[in-house]
């Protein structure tokens, strides 16, 4: 479970008509503060690499944007791949499961749904 702030829009990628992936950054913080002691700890920014498919993929796409304040539940995977220089290289990802979104920026407007057609009286 992760709560932060959305780094960058999502990247999306169509696979074929049925498959979408989404990709996106995410910031998680902790608190700086002050030990007994009188030393202080700074405040702590973590960055994750966020993946989604389907349909949270389809609501990533269409809603979300940098500075989103969002909620994720989902499973950590490590891949490797080999970079142009022929070495190996690591990814650590989370491969988002759930994603509730708390708070869009404040210099944005939340998008809204499409209203109904109007009904004939």
């Amino acid at each position: 479970m992760l709560v932060g702030n959305v780094g960058k829009d999502p990247e999306v990628h169509y696979i074929d008509a049925n498959s979408v992936v989404a990709t996106f950054t995410l910031a998680t913080s902790e608190r700086g503060y002050t030990l007994p002691n009188g030393n202080e700890v700074p405040e702590r920014t973590e960055w994750h690499n966020i993946v989604t498919w389907g349909n949270i993929a389809k609501r990533v796409e269409n809603v979300l944007r940098k500075g989103c304040k969002v909620y994720i539940e989902g499973k950590i995977r490590t891949r490797t791949f080999d970079d142009k220089s022929g070495h190996t290289r690591y990814v650590t990802e989370i491969l988002a499961d759930k994603l509730d979104i708390f708070a869009f920026p404040q210099n944005t407007v939340p998008p809204t749904a499409t209203p109904a057609p109007a009904q004939p009286e």
